[in-house]
């Protein structure tokens, strides 16, 4: 039999609040697709920081091509042949693309590592500028550059953390090839995925992790989406109860907003009609980049630039309001980037209420405005067991929770101060299908309390399991609204790449 890429033996690693890894042993054999399953959570992304170096183990051993090594840091697993795409991106965020390659790689020439980029990034339909500074790149974006950072490596061992959120139907696809090419070639991937369709169609094998211990490995072709589910969870996800909706009034209303970038690598918007009703649930679709950024941020209030009457809630004009304004008028939002911008990472889960509650009669305040810290504390435990968020409890730091479950909290914490307009981004990015289906049942039923929400998100497959109708956008352009029941994968994929008819460029169903 062949000597086995990778082998785990016992690989134990323990934290002060919770025991992430406990006895796990995974074998990976030279040009294997091996997934690893768990919910947020489980021990995954702990396990492959092990591999990669970033973490060390308090126990067990780690043996590469039949050797045992001890990997003490990313720079050694890099030259034993190991690249690693994170979840959770690892870019100096003042440094330009090229720049943040060029740390990773030996004896190669910035010039060199530029035009390195450009190639692979045309190869792979990965679509980057090298010039660009880190700070000024979407989530999607920082993605692209660490796959790219990846794949420069030329890896015999590739760990993909949930590689494919940010990319459409198509690229995923592409993408896909890539890496049966890479498989052919030698190269083991292991490959982390919430999108269990995914792991069924890629992989040849699979690693089931539950609360850090290995429950199961199986063939994942010759399994279903409720079977891996099982494995994972225990139980399979609760279907979602979708009923067809009854818009109301026009909650927000974007009429003929252009607005220039605000840096030189931004997008402009160019004329953006969009209509969001009480008691329905719109989606914006699009590949990362195409202005989703500056058009969320005109409607929060982080960017009050937008021209007088170009964004309204109810009767009030809002362009130039500030976000605290608009949240007094009823408007939350959740972010894409969950540290830093969703919760402080230092602060308390209880602390991190404070962030967006502040004007909230349900905060508990003495006169004064003193803060009732038990009470606060006690309202926080509240939402971390009604939405089953895995954390040491309210005094727990933002930080210290997997991303999912990070997620699921900030999430809570915006659905408990009861909206009237909830603006959600990438609502369940890199969480597991359970917390998935928890995040989007949470979401029908705000809008069939009669809430207006606005999910943007790259998951195809949550705006068609969420949304009432759909819009597009691309390069700063929207498209026409269109009906959940009138769209389809190949029609939203097409739009993507901005090729919708002209002739619609207005709001034809009024939105």
């Amino acid at each position: 039999m062949a000597t086995p890429r990778l082998e785990l033996k016992g690989i134990t690693k323990a934290f002060p609040a919770v025991v992430a890894n406990s006895n796990v042993s995974l074998t990976v054999m030279p040009g294997e697709i091996h997934a690893v399953l768990g919910e947020n959570g489980a021990g995954k992304s702990t396990l492959m920081k092990i591999i990669y170096g970033s973490q060390m183990p308090d126990a067990g051993q780690i043996l590469l091509n039949g050797q045992v090594m001890q990997i003490r840091n990313p720079k050694e697993a890099r030259a034993n042949g190991i690249g690693m795409v994170f979840q959770h991106f690892n870019l100096f965020d003042t440094m330009t693309v090229a720049e943040n390659v060029w740390l990773g790689l030996a004896r190669a020439s910035l010039e060199q590592v530029t035009a390195s980029i450009v190639a692979k990034a045309a190869e792979y339909g990965l679509d980057t500028d090298p010039r660009r500074l880190v700070h000024t790149l979407s989530v999607g974006e920082r993605q692209r550059v660490e796959i790219i950072r990846a794949l420069l490596t030329r890896p015999e061992l590739l760990i993909l953390d949930e590689p494919t959120s940010v990319l459409t139907p198509q690229a995923v696809e592409k993408l896909f090839l890539v890496l049966r090419k890479l498989s052919s070639e030698g190269c083991s991937i292991l490959y982390i995925s919430h999108k269990l369709h995914e792991i069924r169609e890629l992989c040849t094998a699979c690693t089931v992790l539950r609360a850090g211990k290995v429950t199961g490995v199986c063939n994942p072709k010759e399994e279903t989406n409720a079977s891996l589910s099982r494995m994972m969870i225990g139980a399979e996800p609760p279907l979602l109860e979708h009923h067809e909706c009854k818009a109301g009034a026009a909650t927000m209303v974007v009429k003929n907003l252009s607005l220039e970038r605000d840096d030189q690598f931004g997008v402009d918007l160019h004329e953006i009609n969009l209509r969001v009703c009480a008691g329905e649930v719109v989606g914006i679709a699009g590949v990362s980049g195409n202005g989703q950024k500056e058009l969320l941020y005109a409607l929060s209030g982080e960017d009050t630039r937008a021209p007088h009457g170009s964004v309204c809630m109810g009767e009030a004009d809002v362009s130039g309001r500030d976000p605290a304004e608009r949240r007094c008028l009823g408007l939350h939002f959740v972010p894409e980037e969950r540290l830093g911008r969703g919760a402080v990472p230092t602060l308390s889960l209880a602390q991190n209420l404070l962030l967006t509650r502040t004007e909230s009669i349900s905060m508990p305040r003495c006169a004064g405005g003193w803060i009732r810290v038990k009470e606060l504390a006690t309202h926080a435990e509240r939402l971390i067991e009604h939405f089953h968020i895995k954390a040491g409890g309210p005094n727990s730091v933002a930080r210290s929770l997997s991303g999912g479950n990070l997620q699921k909290y900030i999430v809570a914490r915006e659905i408990d101060a009861n909206p009237k307009l909830l603006i959600v981004s990438q609502p369940t990015w890199g969480v597991d299908v359970g917390a998935a289906a928890q995040i989007r049942g949470e979401i029908l039923r705000l809008r069939d309390k009669g809430c207006a929400v606005l999910v943007v998100s790259e998951e195809l497959d949550e705006l068609f399991e969420i949304c009432d109708r759909m819009y597009v956008i691309a390069r700063g352009k929207l498209s026409p609204s269109i009906p959940i029941a009138e769209a389809t994968v190949e029609k939203i994929g097409e739009w993507m790449s901005g090729l919708w008819s002209n002739s619609a460029a207005s709001e034809a169903h009024h939105a």
